[in-house]
């Protein structure tokens, strides 16, 4: 049995785990990301994490074949350079050659979101497929597209920004420096921002119980909860979110053309509530109208770990 570390650095945690060849998570390592600082600190954080998972794992660093990492923002997966990640103010930082040394192991690094995508199709809700797109519905909205089985970054290793693929003409400003990105919309930021706009339209909405209930805090749910209830401007708080999600989607589906997009992220744990009004509103705006030959859309099944299990096979999609 061979072995492998994925590591999945985010904006507040920094996560790792060891996985099998049968996608099994055999021991786990957290430590918190704590930005800003240098990312020398981030780094050795990261290697100190792969320990904690090798130890819990009860393995020693001669049982792990290679190390793989996720990281936000624009990853150089030739030169092994975090080139851009402005969550984490990181600019150039040579990750893969760092860890590489502080573990004395191949690393391999990716964009998180195409790690998520390749986690989903080697051992969940996209299994086996050739072609598919994953889509994470987070803090802001994260892409992944796998082509012939094989993920899809671009010439400059900055592609699959789904996220940032516009939708409103001069619609919410976007963190990009866009404006009406998908994102601004489709994300869970997006859809807090609509719902507290209703709640302002509508006094009486029972959104408002729902937000004493969350603490006095407007989350993603706070809209599906009152429709779940019957509320008429949580109704349309949902009907418009899943409106703008699902044009989106449709476009990426038919630009695209995969065997299956998966769907995850906070949002996406809404599950049917999401996903059925979701494909109806799709349904209509796919080119292929043959069902027989239509794009599957489901929800992830791997949750956080898709991530870590992505990252961990990143070598053997060098040599693919």
């Amino acid at each position: 049995m061979k072995y492998y570390v994925g590591i999945d650095l985010g904006g507040t945690n920094i996560k790792a785990g060891v996985v099998d060849e049968e996608y099994r998570i055999l021991g786990r390592g957290k430590k918190k990301t704590s930005v800003p600082r240098p990312a020398e600190e981030i780094m050795d954080a990261m290697a100190e994490c792969a320990e904690e998972a090798v130890k819990d794992a009860g393995l020693g660093w001669d049982d792990i074949e290679a190390v793989g990492v996720g990281v936000p923002g624009t990853a150089n997966e030739k030169t092994g350079v975090v080139e851009y990640a402005n969550n984490l103010y990181f600019k150039d930082v040579p990750m893969r050659d760092y860890l590489s040394e502080k573990l004395g192991k191949n690393v391999y690094i990716t964009n998180d979101a195409n790690a998520a995508a390749l986690g989903e199709v080697l051992a969940g809700a996209a299994k086996g497929a050739s072609d598919a797109v994953a889509i994470t519905l987070g803090t802001g909205v994260g892409g992944g597209i796998i082509i012939g089985g094989k993920l899809f970054s671009g010439f400059n290793y900055g592609g699959a920004e789904l996220g940032h693929m516009g939708i409103v003409v001069g619609g919410r400003e976007c963190t990009c420096g866009r404006r009406g990105c998908l994102e601004t919309y489709a994300s869970a930021t997006g859809l807090v921002k609509t719902t507290k706009e209703a709640m302002d339209q509508n006094p009486d909405s029972l959104m408002w119980e729902e937000f004493h209930k969350n603490g006095d805090h407007v989350s993603g749910r706070t809209a599906f909860l009152a429709a779940g209830r019957g509320d008429k401007a949580g109704q349309q708080v949902v009907d418009t979110y899943v409106a703008q999600l699902g044009y989106g989607l449709a476009s990426i589906i038919n630009i695209l053309a995969p065997e299956i997009m998966v769907i995850g992220g906070g949002v996406s744990h809404e599950g049917e509530n999401l996903l059925k009004p979701l494909v109806a509103e799709m349904l209509p705006q796919l080119y292929v109208r043959d069902p027989a030959k239509q794009t599957r859309i489901v929800l992830a099944t791997l949750g956080n770990d898709a991530g870590l299990i992505g990252a961990a096979f990143l070598g053997k999609q060098e040599s693919l």
